[in-house]
């Protein structure tokens, strides 16, 4: 990284700064010795210029989010944006928005903690290997999208898993719900908010497969096996260990 990039200090406006990620952010930004906080934002107020930020970071709510993305693109500048409710719909109309763009970023993200991070890539590798998959988020009563777009997310990549892995829909034998008690479905795979005064966030992913524990401790001899075959070997080769890691990917 070059001396000239090092010692750039980052103009960052926060949309949404007064609530519980906005207000964290803003403090973020103003610790960091690389970035100047130059904009506070909140429900109502005019956007205007922004405040003259090289980034803005937007995390109000669903309803508000396109526009103030829009504004922020219109305008020629970055956004990094956490708000969560984002439909297809949507996304392509940041797209279209971005032709012509070619200097401005926008990236949207779930959730940018670590631990959910790292969840949904795991359930993602996972998925291929179970026939039942379902999602349990968890929130506090004042969060006003539901499912949580980390829900969202985590179903949809454990879909396309399942998708790559030809696997079909999900188990449910159920004909009569009335009352939706199982859940919404996104992108096939069964997704349940519970909204909980005393909770923050939390989501669990549960994967289900027979119980004939036997059968699948077959299956798995049977990719280790396919293991050895695909193993590249040449003419000077000896027996030696090998870790799972060194095999290439089976199914």
């Amino acid at each position: 990284m070059s001396d000239a990039i090092k010692n750039t200090v980052i103009k960052v406006s926060v949309i949404g700064a007064a609530g519980r990620m906005g207000s964290e952010v803003c403090r973020a930004v103003d610790a960091a010795a690389d970035t100047q906080l130059v904009g506070r934002y909140d429900q109502g107020d005019d956007l205007g210029d922004l405040g003259g930020a090289d980034v803005v970071v937007e995390f109000s709510v669903p309803d508000a989010s396109a526009h103030n993305v829009a504004h922020c693109v219109e305008r020629g500048t970055h956004v990094v944006v956490g708000t969560t409710g984002w439909t297809p719909n949507a996304l392509e109309t940041v797209s279209s928005q971005l032709i012509g763009k070619p200097g401005v970023g926008v990236l949207i993200a779930p959730n940018f903690a670590i631990g959910a991070i790292l969840m949904m890539s795991f359930a993602q590798q996972a998925a291929r290997f179970y026939e039942s998959a379902e999602i349990i988020e968890l929130h506090h009563p004042d969060k006003v999208d539901a499912p949580s777009g980390t829900a969202a997310r985590t179903a949809s990549l454990i879909a396309r898993a399942r998708q790559d892995a030809d696997l079909g829909d999900v188990p449910d034998a159920t004909t009569s719900d009335p009352g939706g008690a199982r859940g919404a479905r996104v992108d096939g795979i069964p997704v349940h908010a519970v909204r909980l005064r005393g909770l923050v966030a939390h989501q669990e992913v549960m994967f289900g497969a027979s119980y004939k524990t036997r059968s699948n401790g077959s299956a798995s001899c049977l990719a280790s096996l396919r293991a050895f075959v695909a193993w590249p070997t040449t003419r000077d080769s000896r027996l030696g260990s090998r870790t799972t890691s060194d095999w290439p990917d089976q199914p």
